[in-house]
């Protein structure tokens, strides 16, 4: 757990087969890329031939909440809308993956089923963070990025995950963590960091609590693809749920950015997508993969992951743009 055991070259990647392979998928993953769609296509060509510009990243952050998988009672309900078979918490595996569904009316994935996450607020670099853990300097090492950029990711990934689905990696003292975040007092802390009416740093001093920055785990970092018109530089990172504690019950917020969300075993998330029941995007979907290999949460946090940047390049193939996933990773869909 941390960033003790870092790499940045060499880590943790998926090459070759993985649990969900089937001589099926051997045959359909040699295809070189994936043929984009009408709107984003036109952009692809745009940029392609010097016509335009790519937009640059925002620093984001996103958090894959893990819990083992025998976790008593599941936290958020199968989904009202699946269209064959119920999405929920199935499938194989020890531990479970937090996932919420896009609006169909957000700007970004509209529909997509994403870890929580977002953009980092200027105000998640504030020094004063209360903070327990690795210090900003051995992040800046871990994510390759300077000081201040790495206070705010951290920041970030805390802000963003307690902001949608409630979990808040924070304690009172090093080593202890919030049992408990459901009460309205807690929603309404949330909603106030959604309005920007209060900074993280700001919460955590009214509350007495630090940030706990030994709960996550860097895993990977994901630029957009240029030819879309809103991109991230995203650093990922796992954490586990920590005890006591609940997601919310997102469905039920008319306010918020999601309006479905599922605890999945990886496996079970790729399958769905296969079948078309859930729509993932492929940095997701990589991830997802990569998830499926480890046998146990502990697994997961334990490992040695690189964080060079992974971008989706666009290419003509057969005079039609396509996305090309970066080669050394495993596209599973």
């Amino acid at each position: 757990m941390g960033i003790t055991g870092h790499r940045h070259a060499g880590g943790d990647r998926m090459n070759g087969g993985g649990p969900w392979r089937s001589r099926e998928r051997e045959a359909s993953l040699e295809r070189t890329g994936i043929r984009l769609p009408g709107g984003i296509s036109g952009r692809a060509r745009d940029i392609l031939e010097g016509r335009r510009p790519p937009v640059e990243p925002r620093d984001s952050a996103t958090v894959m909440l893990l819990r083992p998988a025998a976790a008593a009672s599941p936290d958020a309900p199968p989904l009202d809308e699946a269209p064959a078979r119920p999405v929920g918490v199935t499938g194989p595996g020890s531990f479970r993956v937090y996932m919420i569904r896009r609006k169909a009316s957000m700007a970004f994935a509209p529909g997509a089923f994403v870890f929580p996450g977002g953009s980092v607020d200027p105000r998640d670099a504030d020094a004063e963070v209360a903070w327990a853990g690795p210090g900003a300097a051995e992040w800046a090492g871990a994510l390759d990025a300077p000081e201040d950029l790495a206070r705010a990711l951290v920041c970030a990934a805390v802000r963003e995950t307690f902001e949608e689905c409630g979990v808040l990696l924070a304690g009172s003292a090093p080593g202890e963590v919030v049992a408990d975040t459901r009460g309205e007092d807690w929603q309404a802390d949330r909603r106030a960091l959604v309005d920007r009416s209060v900074s993280l740093a700001g919460l955590l001093r009214r509350r007495g609590l630090m940030l706990r920055s030994d709960l996550l785990t860097p895993w990977a970092r994901w630029i957009t693809p240029e030819p879309e018109s809103r991109r991230f530089d995203t650093r990922f990172f796992a954490a586990k749920l920590p005890a006591g504690q609940r997601t919310a019950d997102v469905a039920a917020e008319t306010d918020g950015e999601a309006d479905a969300a599922a605890w999945l075993s990886p496996s079970a998330a790729i399958a769905a997508a296969r079948r078309r029941e859930i729509l993932l995007m492929p940095p997701t979907a990589i991830s997802l993969a990569e998830l499926a290999w480890h046998p146990s949460v502990e697994s997961v946090l334990a490992a040695r992951r690189d964080l060079t940047p992974n971008q989706p390049t666009i290419s003509l193939q057969d005079g039609e743009p396509h996305l090309d996933i970066p080669p050394d990773l495993e596209y599973p869909l």
